[in-house]
């Protein structure tokens, strides 16, 4: 009898083992498909939601000079918050840059969407350009780069660097913009 209670606890201390490395092998595979899932850190987006024209100032036939309200999204995509610096958004006609607008650090937390408006001063001394605006339709291009970091969990930190490449057409005189479009 004493031999067969030895057996049995033996058995028991197996079985206890085998619960315990099952157990532990669970944890590792749901570690490892919640780290290759979950925390997989993605580029957050930067794009234009809206683009308004606020003001038109034009002071003769060669220069002119308008006023962007362009309302700016930053969509974080991940399970942690994006903290971005100070940058710039620059609005081009072909390769001049005819404007600048500042875009303030901040802060899009986890799966959430950051918008904030953006004013920027459009101002051109090209007599080409300045006719072209009186005339009609112009396209233009917006530019910004956003860097930053994503922190997860507090543990997990990474730069990403977010691209914002738009083209937009404007019609100065009637204050509208069309086919604003986001690559």
């Amino acid at each position: 009898m004493l031999e067969s209670e030895r057996f049995k606890k033996i058995q028991k201390n197996r079985k206890c083992f085998a619960y315990i490395g099952i157990f532990i092998v669970f944890q590792i595979i749901v570690m490892t498909v919640f780290g290759l899932t979950v925390m997989k850190i993605k580029t957050p987006s930067v794009r234009l939601r809206s683009v308004t024209v606020d003001s038109v100032d034009s002071t003769s036939n060669s220069t002119s000079s308008f006023t962007l309200i362009a309302e700016v999204a930053v969509k974080n995509k991940n399970f942690g918050s994006y903290k971005f610096d100070a940058t710039t958004a620059n609005v081009t006609y072909g390769s001049v840059t005819l404007g600048k607008g500042d875009i303030a650090k901040a802060r899009a937390g986890l799966k959430k969407t950051k918008r904030f408006n953006v004013t920027i001063e459009v101002s051109s001394s090209d007599s080409s350009l300045a006719t072209e605006l009186a005339a009609g339709n112009v396209t233009m291009s917006a530019f910004s780069r956003v860097t930053g970091k994503v922190s997860l969990m507090g543990m997990m930190k990474k730069r990403k660097t977010a691209n914002m490449n738009c083209s937009m057409i404007v019609n100065v005189p009637k204050k509208v913009v069309y086919d604003l479009t986001c690559n």
